[in-house]
């Protein structure tokens, strides 16, 4: 992964197959922990609104496939840039500052950390 400032990396399992670039469709899904650990439940809050074909089930967790097309600023800041480079199966785990997760100008906040698959 190509360094950003306030995005780190904290692990990765390189996937297999062509490495995903801007203007790419990619399904991903993300869990979000507080800077202190703490996961915020929102695979579980959104999955009781969603279709069943938006939901999958990994070692006993429910996950909401997210689906989003890269450079068009349609997902978190921080998690466009963490997909962008990788391959399909792979998996990253990233510490994201407060800026990085918003759209709007920055604040002080701390920071979250969010684990991506794509």
């Amino acid at each position: 992964m190509k360094a950003k400032s306030g995005i780190k990396l904290l692990d990765e399992l390189e996937g297999s197959g062509e490495a995903a670039k801007k203007g790419d469709k990619v399904v991903y899904n993300v869990r979000i922990h507080l800077n202190k650990g703490e996961e915020v439940p929102l695979n579980e809050r959104q999955a009781e609104n969603l279709p069943v074909n938006m939901l999958r089930t990994e070692k006993g967790r429910r996950l909401v496939d997210h689906e989003v097309i890269l450079g068009k600023r349609r997902a978190i800041a921080g998690i466009e840039y963490a997909l962008i480079g990788m391959k399909p199966g792979g998996y990253r785990k990233v510490r994201l500052s407060a800026h990085r997760l918003q759209r709007r100008r920055p604040h002080r906040s701390d920071p979250a950390e969010c684990g991506i698959e794509c």
